[in-house]
């Protein structure tokens, strides 16, 4: 069996990339929060530390998912921002090349400005907050000066329930908590990215070698309004909680940050590849919801 390290594997994705490739690798999942029996702690910020774990485990291939994701606190806690999702990354980087070993890297869609519709595998990034930029920095990083390297850039995450924090999961907890009416932005765009999918397609490709950047995220380009919808639908909810269409402004509290208008991206390398195994969105949403518990 090959080995593999996963770092920074005690979230979401972390959890999809271990049952994944748990049956086929030998594998040693890292974290500085040490929630599953899988994971021991380590704390990629710290060179020597990671160094130190790499060489005494000399794995195959480095795969590294941690990140800073919140983006009102990576604005306010910039210096944690920039330790966490591009000095980590500096030093997957150079850890790789000392062990010539290929790095996985994680990106995300947050990196460019969201002027464009859609967003290709060569589209130039303009990122326009904290986030996006030490993401961004992160992925440069590994570009230049990485011998070989995956850079998969993730859309809207979905996946792994009790670890999931972001959008679609904020619509199952208002749902959860009896609201009978919710407020969705309808000037915001993107592509759902379902953890599983995004998991088993990084394994697919990380025994090629077609290195390179790839945009990674499931079929179909949607918007935040119509996948609060689809929720509604496929849980048999549309006639029972009412949509009410807002702009972002009506977050504006809440989320500070300014964010793109269109995050939607395109599998065009992995088309052209043939290499792309992700599903339409809404095929994977229905499989993501088919065990919520909403009297939980």
């Amino acid at each position: 069996m090959k080995k593999i390290i996963i770092a920074g594997a005690g979230g979401m994705l972390g959890e999809a990339f271990y049952n994944e490739f748990k049956n086929d690798y030998n594998l040693t999942c890292t974290d500085i929060d040490v929630n599953e029996s899988w994971l021991i702690y380590n704390d990629f910020r710290n060179f020597e530390s990671y160094k130190e774990l790499c060489y005494k485990v000399n794995p195959d291939i480095l795969i590294h998912l941690g990140a800073h994701t919140d983006l009102e606190f990576c604005e306010v806690n910039r210096e944690e921002a920039y330790n966490t999702n591009t000095i980590s990354v500096e030093n997957a980087t150079l850890i790789s090349n000392e062990l010539d070993i290929p790095l996985v890297y994680v990106s995300t869609a947050g990196i460019f400005d969201g002027k464009k519709d859609s967003y290709d595998d060569w589209d130039k990034p303009n990122p326009l907050c904290v986030y996006a930029r030490t993401k961004y920095l992160g992925e440069e990083y590994v570009v230049k000066n990485c011998r070989r390297y995956f850079v998969f850039r993730a859309g809207w995450m979905m996946g792994g329930h009790k670890k999931d924090k972001k959008f679609i999961y904020k619509i199952i907890n208002q749902i959860k908590a009896g609201a009978k009416e919710l407020h969705v932005v309808d000037d915001k765009n993107g592509t759902p990215t379902y953890t599983v999918d995004f998991a088993r397609n990084v394994k697919h490709l990380i025994n090629k070698d077609l290195f390179g950047v790839y945009n990674l995220v499931c079929g179909g380009l949607t918007s935040r309004f119509e996948v609060a919808a689809e929720i509604l639908r496929i849980l048999n909810l549309d006639s029972k909680i009412k949509l009410q269409k807002v702009n972002s402004e009506h977050f504006a509290k809440e989320y500070f940050v300014e964010r793109p208008k269109s995050e939607r991206l395109v599998n065009k390398k992995l088309d052209l590849r043939g290499l792309n195994i992700m599903r339409d969105w809404k095929e994977a949403l229905v499989e993501y919801l088919s065990d919520v518990n909403l009297n939980e």
